[in-house]
């Protein structure tokens, strides 16, 4: 799985890249079928707070987002992954449904 991090209008330091890194390094745990996963950290001109989206590209469906905007970097990338792996684990229950059925 490949994991890319990428910055607007904002000093990617390693400490945030290899923060993201880790936190996103544990979404195939949700759903295996992860194929690779952008992180996107922009901070819009003349504001203060920073947006962090994180797109999941998963094999059988389209991509999976999750987008949040806060005053902390660190804070937003974990509401970030949270979201994603209650989507990732949701779908891998649809899918488990689905095949019973």
């Amino acid at each position: 799985m490949r994991i890319e991090v990428t910055a607007k209008h904002v000093e990617l330091t390693d400490a945030i890249r290899q923060y993201a890194d880790t936190k996103c390094a544990r979404l195939p745990r949700f759903y295996d079928g992860v194929q690779s996963i952008q992180v996107l950290i922009v901070r819009p001109q003349k504001r203060e707070e920073f947006e962090i989206e994180i797109r999941a590209d998963v094999e059988k469906h389209d991509d999976f987002v999750a987008k949040e905007r806060g005053h902390d970097i660190y804070g937003c990338i974990d509401l970030c992954v949270d979201k994603l792996a209650r989507q990732l684990a949701d779908f891998k229950e649809r899918l488990k449904n689905s095949k019973r059925a």
